[in-house]
């Protein structure tokens, strides 16, 4: 019993030691420096020396030491992610996308949420007090937050932006295509013969919103329409604005036979709003929502929406300030993701 005891407590202490260069070296049957040159990707290896490397570190998990790493490299791996809130759906998806892109490729990222302009100085402080690599911005010009950025813009900092396209700022960015997923929308409902739709909106001042609106307004002009200035109603993304909007709409006796809501949550409390003044969905009006969140498909009827792919949105803000960590030269570049109409129980054709 002793000695299983012993041998228990030998594995265990095994399992524990941490796995070195030299051990990577030893099994691979290469120098220290080789092993050095093919993690930092300084200097040349040979390809069968280096895929022997690599295979080592993969077999023994060996994990450089991020200290180590940032003596040699001048990189601490760490990257800073700014985000108006982390509890809304949509940005804690595109985090999350974020950091398993960063974690595959040994970074970590350090996140921090700024309700206002005014939060945004003191976290950027902190982020460049821990030496964070580079940073990554959600909704850059939802205010004016951006500007906080220009100084280290210009200092060298590496920065992408997701969800803004830049103004003059040498940066890359990350978004969906806004302006296609407002035409899709729109163009469904139209190919389902409605002609008169309504439209709820976020924040005027955000892109999205204005991409999103320049969709729905093109859409309806490739049809011989212009859009009616009465039947957009701004709202904040939340569910009580969307129900506040159409009880407006309804108050004023706007005629409307469909809503293009731009995102899922107004177009919650547009359907509530709708059910409470006798209206069915979609007998009555149809309901298209936008980002495709989980509970879109629960309600009563599934709501059309068009689904934005967040994960996907983090993954590729994440290679872009990695690449640009990398290579300071890296070229600058604004990717515009597509959106996918998603065809559920909230829509159909208007009564004839």
């Amino acid at each position: 019993m002793g000695e299983r005891i012993a041998m228990v407590s030998q594995q265990k202490s095994a399992m524990r030691k941490r796995v070195t260069i030299k051990d990577v070296a030893a099994h691979a049957g290469v120098s220290t420096q080789t092993v050095s040159r093919v993690l930092n990707e300084k200097g040349y290896v040979a390809e069968d020396t280096r895929q022997r490397v690599l295979a080592a570190i993969e077999e023994l998990e060996y994990r450089p030491s991020a200290v180590a790493k940032s003596m040699v490299t001048g990189q601490t791996h760490m990257l800073g992610c700014i985000a108006p809130t982390l509890t809304d759906y949509t940005f804690a998806r595109i985090i999350e996308g974020a950091q398993m892109e960063a974690r595959r490729q040994g970074y970590f990222i350090l996140t921090g949420n700024a309700p206002d302009e005014n939060d945004v100085e003191s976290l950027l402080k902190e982020m460049v007090y821990r030496r964070v690599d580079g940073i990554l911005m959600l909704n850059p010009r939802a205010d004016a937050r951006y500007r906080h950025l220009l100084p280290l813009i210009e200092q060298g900092m590496p920065v992408v932006y997701q969800g803004n396209s830049p103004d003059t700022e040498p940066v890359s960015s990350v978004q969906c295509d806004n302006r296609d997923g407002g035409y899709q929308a729109t163009e469904y409902l139209l190919q389902l013969n409605h002609k008169t739709i309504a439209t709820l909106t976020g924040p005027p001042n955000e892109q999205c919103t204005q991409d999103r609106l320049k969709g729905y307004q093109q859409a309806l002009k490739h049809t011989g329409q212009e859009s009616n200035p009465e039947l957009t109603v701004h709202g904040d993304w939340s569910a009580l604005s969307g129900y506040q909007a159409v009880k407006t709409l309804l108050k004023e006796k706007k005629v409307f036979t469909a809503i293009f809501s731009q995102n899922d949550r107004m177009a919650i409390g547009a359907i509530r709003a709708l059910n409470e003044n006798g209206y069915a969905v979609p007998n009555d009006i149809s309901v298209i929502g936008f980002d495709d969140i989980p509970l879109a498909s629960y309600l009563s009827p599934p709501l059309t929406t068009l689904h934005q792919p967040l994960e996907s949105l983090g993954r590729h803000a994440a290679q872009l300030l990695i690449d640009t960590v990398k290579d300071a030269n890296y070229p600058r570049e604004q990717l515009s993701i597509k959106t996918e109409l998603i065809r559920r129980g909230s829509c159909g054709s208007p009564r004839i």
